[in-house]
């Protein structure tokens, strides 16, 4: 699960795309650190080619979600849609469409930030103690720029100009030996999937959903690093 991730504002580690992600910045910036339902950049198939978009981090942004109100009052929590789970991508109502109809794509990082527990332990009645919470910058071992396979959805924004939400697919990762130690001891393990730049073109452009799903693994642990940072803070929203 990835709640925030820093995105790139230049075409560092995938310049073969040749997308102008760097020029796309300049003209309609968006915060580096992205949040869920902040601006974020995604690449997107364009015919034969491939375009690089301001999406909004988020399938279904909670901004355009309807408020619903029980007859007590309480407000119903809104859907979070900024990860959706690979292995349910295709039967899940939220995120089957997109999925059926191919509309896969690229989501730029510098990294993803995840919590980490190292110090927890069992205690003397079988309870889990978290101690202190490590964040880590999750990226690949080279430090450049990578993509998170997503999928996107397009939308009327209130001024009637498109509007395209973006979800990064994540998997189990309950025995990969760097993501199994994110996130509580109780909790599950999940991770973004990390593409490999030679799977880029088929990942956005194949018609066969059952290729793309092949495509869509975890990256070898001996691929990818973690560094400890500090707790991420949510700078101002910036939104399509």
């Amino acid at each position: 699960m990835c709640t925030t991730y820093r995105a790139p504002n230049e075409d560092p580690g995938i310049n073969e795309l040749k997308l102008g992600i760097g020029d796309l910045f300049q003209r309609d910036p968006w915060a580096l650190d992205v949040w869920p339902d902040y601006t974020a950049p995604a690449i997107l198939p364009d015919g034969d080619d491939a375009i690089v978009v301001a999406g909004v981090y988020g399938l279904w942004p909670k901004f355009m979600q309807p408020e619903k109100i029980l007859p007590n009052g309480k407000k119903l929590h809104k859907f979070s849609t900024y990860n959706s789970r690979g292995e349910e991508v295709s039967i899940k109502p939220t995120f089957k469409k997109a999925w059926a109809d191919g509309q896969r794509c690229l989501i730029p990082a510098a990294y993803v930030l995840e919590p980490s527990y190292p110090d927890a332990k069992l205690d003397d009645k079988g309870k889990w103690v978290k101690g202190p919470c490590v964040w880590q910058k999750i990226g690949v071992a080279d430090g450049s720029t990578y993509c998170v396979a997503g999928i996107w959805k397009r939308y009327p924004d209130r001024d009637g100009r498109p509007l395209i939400g973006v979800s990064m697919l994540t998997l189990n990762a309950d025995n990969h030996p760097l993501m199994k130690q994110m996130h509580g001891p109780e909790d599950e393990k999940r991770s973004i999937v990390i593409l490999r730049q030679a799977d880029y073109d088929e990942w956005l452009h194949t018609k066969n959903v059952e290729a793309a799903r092949a495509i869509m693994q975890l990256l070898p642990a001996d691929e990818m690093r973690a560094e400890p940072t500090d707790s991420p803070r949510r700078a101002k929203a910036m939104t399509a």
